[in-house]
């Protein structure tokens, strides 16, 4: 049987991301418009969640016809599955460029929040006498509000203003916490690349800045992972290595997978795992337990998402046979030219930094349409031109309302003078967010660019089509969408039992 890494005439990385772009299951799906057209739908909500890839999928689907629990060798298929489960695991280290002697990879939940847990608690447990963590202003609530439940008092760092426009962490600032804080920073936690505008951290820079003055890294790279090359180790300064990050399976084009935390052995040796249960002890007695001494086993209690991890491990070596510089490349080309069409547009507001050069970004813009609520630009964007967006708060609250405050400001104000706590009371409050995958390409993004203008140039027509119903969501006046046209899991599930009887 030939290996997979030993499969002839392979296509270099240029050739192959050419050669999958539309190799995503769900790339063709199609819909009715408001118009009565039928369309293909362009799925522009990756940093949400990116589509499935298909040759992640066909590998998994390869693999169910083996499929067996791990934690054994004894017949064939647990063989197969422990083996298949222990690549991954080396898979993903290589992907990161992490040290296998010093790190270890383990799995959890299904994205970085509960990971991002287990970190907190293990950092906080590592140097209890340590009570503060420093994290930036710009993070989504999976790397703020751990830190504020296990890790001690959370002190949010500024983000460089570059004349008012919020682009990267600001590193000025970051030392002056840190000296101020000096000997009570445990660990400082920062994400890749935010979620909201795409703006892309220096966190190798961070890494020898907190170092400096003897405190941790910690990274979110929930949206780092799928769009940009990442060295935790082996940097020529070692103090730029990095000592845990962490990722989202379901943002790195494997929905389903677990997330992924990749962490130094030595915060975690000394300490028992936080989890307890199946397959990471040696011995159980009536009065005691015995945790095993190996990683990963030791810190993935119970039976884990095997199906999930192999088909995350496969599309890691995808990206990887891609080469991550081929992937940045090709994202922030398309970013680059949304952002130059939608800098045209004066009726357009783009948050964050718009200077690639200062401050580059990367698969991400989130923007607002001038007297245009955002609920109804994401709703017109859907229904007239089958363009998947997201709108809202994107889980990044004080984030989003400090970028609000360029627009909103008025509104911010009235709303804390009335003690609003709830966004959905206030609808103003939120941005649209566009974001691309691999799949996305040029065509898609004129065609987005092209629909804001016909939006900004119709803005009352549409107004006039949709009200706000009692979910706060806009909603067409006629236009009407049943979720059960297109699918529908028991009559699916139905037709399936239906079509097996007949065999």
């Amino acid at each position: 049987m030939t290996k997979m890494n030993a499969l002839p005439n392979l296509p270099d990385g240029t050739d192959l991301l050419e050669h999958i772009k539309e190799d995503f299951l769900g790339f063709d799906t199609m819909y009715k418009l408001a118009t009565g057209e039928t369309t293909r739908r362009r799925y522009m909500d990756s940093t949400a969640s990116t589509l499935m890839m298909g040759i992640a999928n066909r590998a998994a689907q390869n693999f169910l016809q083996h499929y067996a629990n791990t934690h054994s060798e004894m017949h064939f298929s647990a063989r197969i599955a422990t083996d298949s489960y222990h690549w991954v695991h080396e898979r993903i280290l290589k992907f990161v460029h992490a040290d296998p002697d010093d790190y270890t990879c383990f799995f959890t939940g299904s994205g970085v929040t509960a990971g991002m847990n287990r970190i907190a608690r293990t950092f906080k447990h590592f140097r209890p006498e340590r009570d503060t963590v420093l994290v930036s202003i710009m993070e989504h609530h999976s790397n703020d509000l751990p830190h504020r439940k296990h890790g001690g008092k959370v002190i949010h760092i500024p983000v460089d203003t570059h004349e008012s426009q919020m682009g990267c962490i600001d590193m000025d600032l970051l030392e002056k916490y840190l000296i101020e804080h000096k000997g009570r920073v445990n660990y400082v936690s920062v994400t890749g690349i935010s979620n909201v505008t795409g703006i892309i951290n220096p966190i190798n820079k961070v890494a020898k800045l907190a170092h400096k003055y003897d405190a941790f890294i910690v990274v979110d790279a929930a949206q780092l992972a799928a769009h940009v090359p990442i060295n935790m180790s082996g940097n020529d300064d070692s103090e730029m290595n990095i000592d845990a990050l962490l990722f989202s399976g379901h943002k790195t084009y494997t929905p389903g997978s677990p997330g992924v935390v990749i962490v130094r052995k030595s915060f975690l040796s000394g300490i028992e795992p936080q989890e307890v249960g199946g397959g990471m002890v040696d011995r159980v007695f009536p009065e005691e337990y015995f945790v095993k001494d190996q990683f990963p086993d030791r810190e993935e209690a119970g039976t884990p998402n095997i199906p999930g991890a192999i088909t995350l491990g496969a599309a890691i070596h995808v990206l990887d046979r891609i080469g991550m510089d081929n992937v940045l490349e090709e994202d922030q080309m398309l970013t680059n030219l949304v952002l130059k069409e939608m800098i045209n547009m004066s009726e357009v507001v783009i948050y964050g930094e718009t200077d690639t050069r200062t401050c580059p970004r990367a698969g991400t813009i989130s923007f607002n349409i001038k007297e245009m609520n955002h609920g109804l630009v994401a709703a017109v964007l859907n229904d007239y031109y089958n363009i998947a967006v997201r709108n809202e708060c994107f889980c990044a609250h004080p984030y989003v309302e400090k970028m609000l405050q360029m627009t909103h400001a008025k509104q911010i104000e009235k709303a804390k003078a009335e003690n609003i706590i709830s966004w959905h009371d206030e609808p103003w409050m939120g941005m649209v967010r566009v974001s691309f995958g691999i799949y996305n390409s040029m065509e898609d993004v004129k065609f987005f660019a092209e629909a804001l203008r016909e939006i900004i140039q119709k803005k009352d027509k549409f107004e006039s089509k949709y009200f706000i119903n009692s979910k706060g969501d806009y909603e067409h006046k006629e236009f009407k969408f049943t979720s059960d046209e297109y699918f529908c899991l028991s009559s699916t599930s139905e037709r399936e039992i239906l079509g097996k009887s007949r065999e």
